[in-house]
């Protein structure tokens, strides 16, 4: 065993976690219920990109990140260029310059944040502009280039599950102010690397939604108590303590939210037993959904847990967002949506938790 190599005690049980210095700088983090210790094969150097800015929009009270280099990032490469594969020695190298791995982190070639971005050197007269300091990290959640989190199995599912809480604890004690885990699945969600995967994002400013997210929580409102008052006509499944409800207020059809029965603020508060169940509950949903569409489901994926010193009173959630109300029929947002951000939603939540349920 290596010193780069450490001993995780999870809730999700013994795990270890190697970090490794890719040739270009870049970190890549590879955990696994067994100690990696292979070889690393050999790969291109170089620097690292990053760059842009954030600019604020004074009428929508929200900031924008420009990030041009990104125009080039890679773009729906065949199953031989893979980039998320295990590397082939003597062959084509990958972001992982290892023979095998079992699930694998590791900063985003292509970042629309850098925590070593410098400051704009340009000025726009009236308009704030701001660092796009922060992080970007892709989760590889298999060396397998087919998959989703319905058929990774369990034991994966947990690892994944461990390996976000780990980068949680170590992007906030970076300095980062919020930390959101996510997937986008498909590409009428404008995926263009379909090896199974999905990205973290550390940010040092606190997105609007999440902005709104905290006021609402400070203010009171309790979302576990209100779950339990809608009643079981809302509800798609439950288990360990979580519950699988479709929000009366959902914006999309078929829209689901995994919530705790009694509030955390992120996944490091679970219990193991919660762990467990939110593991379950992630593939479990995917599969419910991919048998409802009778096809793979595109879908948004992200975790929304409290960002720093909020941790009092927000109350963690995971929300999937599918882009289908039936299986020939994608969800666009359109005109209206983009320009007012009122959503028109096709199916009551209500009738999206009953077909759901029945799966």
């Amino acid at each position: 065993m290596t010193a780069d190599i450490a001993h995780l005690n999870t809730l999700a049980g013994s795990l270890y976690r190697r970090h490794f210095v890719k040739a270009d700088s870049r970190s890549l983090w590879l955990y696994g219920y067994e100690p990696h210790d292979l070889e690393p094969l050999a790969e291109e150097g170089g620097e690292p990109i990053h760059g842009g800015s954030l600019r604020w929009h004074p009428l929508r009270q929200e900031w924008n990140v420009y990030a041009s280099h990104r125009q080039n990032r890679t773009f729906k490469p065949s199953a031989a260029d893979d980039p998320l594969a295990p590397s082939k020695p003597g062959g084509a190298m990958t972001e992982i310059p290892f023979a095998d791995f079992e699930l694998a982190i590791f900063d985003n070639k292509f970042p629309s944040f850098h925590p070593d971005v410098v400051a704009p050197a340009e000025t726009i007269p009236g308009m704030a502009l701001h660092r796009p300091g922060g992080k970007c990290e892709v989760v590889v959640y298999t060396p397998a280039q087919e998959g989703s989190l319905a058929t990774i199995g369990q034991e994966r599912r947990l690892l994944l599950v461990a390996a976000w809480i780990d980068r949680y604890e170590a992007l906030f004690a970076e300095g980062h102010k919020f930390v959101l885990p996510f997937e986008s699945r498909g590409e009428e969600v404008g995926v263009t690397l379909h090896h199974p995967h999905g990205q973290i994002y550390a940010f040092d400013v606190l997105p609007p939604v999440q902005q709104n997210m905290t006021a609402s929580f400070r203010e009171g409102y309790d979302l576990a108590t209100e779950m339990v008052s809608w009643g079981e006509r809302y509800e798609v499944t439950r288990a360990g303590g979580l519950r699988v409800v479709t929000p009366p207020f959902a914006r999309f059809p078929y829209e689901t939210w995994i919530v705790a029965e009694d509030a955390v603020p992120g996944p490091w508060a679970f219990s193991t037993e919660q762990v467990d169940a939110f593991a379950h509950l992630l593939g479990d949903m995917t599969r419910r959904y991919d048998s409802l569409f009778g096809r793979p489901t595109p879908y948004m994926l992200s975790l929304q847990a409290a960002p720093v010193g909020e941790e009092l009173t927000f109350q963690f959630t995971t929300q999937f967002y599918p882009l289908l109300r039936s299986p020939d029929k994608v969800k666009y947002l359109a005109s209206v949506e983009q320009s007012t951000g009122l959503f028109t939603i096709d199916i009551m939540p209500e009738q999206a938790a009953a077909a759901l349920k029945d799966i």
